[in-house]
């Protein structure tokens, strides 16, 4: 699983950002990039030694900042249906299933060479 598509697939959804310097922000995913910038909303910032809070409308973080993410579950099925899905409709030989890898095939004779007697 790609860790920026199941970025993709949380937004819309609550999450957890932790900070490298230890603050949490826990909001609602507005969009992700390719750098893994995130933009929240509704977001509720927690000081790093945990007896501070702050109510945000939105903010802004950097993805270079950020120590780890937490999604819902929900989104990580999600993500685990859409790919499932994707990779049946793709065609055997896309998936590597084809020329070479099958019965008869150069993988089946490289095993073959190496069995152990």
């Amino acid at each position: 699983m790609l860790p920026l598509l199941l970025l993709k697939t949380a937004q819309k959804h609550p999450v957890l950002v932790e900070l490298k310097n230890g603050e949490t922000y826990n909001g609602h995913m507005v969009q992700c990039d390719s750098w893994m910038n995130v933009h929240l909303r509704e977001v509720i910032c927690t000081s790093k030694d945990g007896d501070r809070f702050w109510r945000i409308p939105e903010t802004y973080i950097r993805g270079n900042t950020i120590k780890y993410l937490r999604v819902p579950d929900e989104v990580i099925d999600k993500v685990k249906e859409e790919n499932y899905k994707r990779d049946e409709k793709r065609p055997a030989m896309a998936r590597g299933r084809g020329r070479g890898r099958g019965p008869g095939g150069r993988g089946e004779e490289l095993l073959q060479t190496f069995s152990p007697l």
